[in-house]
């Protein structure tokens, strides 16, 4: 397992969150946990750009950090869920939130990315059309 090799600054609220956070997908990993897809292969359905690889790091995290529980049953084969712990699911709240955040700007967070990766990719040009 990879271990980071800078000890992390936890000097506040918002640096123990983003040390806890995170993780490209974790926020929605957590999301869909609430939501009932418990299973790995579900949420890899529901986040189809996430590899197999990186979801068992984040949940692997997630777990190290108690925001969710693993249960393995005794079948042929395996059979693995995942479930929010009491304190994982105190941030569903706050995601929500987030989210809702996200759909009342929606518009302007998709021209500012979409502008900022047309000029990251060395098409100024293009970052006016968005």
């Amino acid at each position: 397992m990879y271990v980071k090799k800078i000890v992390p600054t936890l000097n506040c609220g918002l640096d123990l969150v983003g040390e806890v956070l995170y993780g490209k997908w974790k926020i929605r990993i957590l999301w869909f946990i609430h939501q009932g897809h418990l299973r790995p292969s579900e949420l890899q359905r529901k986040i189809p750009d996430i590899t197999r690889r990186v979801l068992n790091v984040q949940l692997k995290e997630m777990e190290d950090h108690e925001l969710v529980t693993k249960t393995i049953y005794p079948v042929m084969p395996p059979k693995v869920e995942y479930t929010l712990t009491d304190f994982g699911q105190t941030l569903i709240p706050l995601i929500g939130a987030i989210g809702l955040w996200g759909d009342e700007h929606q518009d302007r967070l998709r021209r500012v990315i979409l502008k900022h990766n047309a000029i990251a990719a060395g098409k100024p040009e293009n970052a006016e059309l968005v």
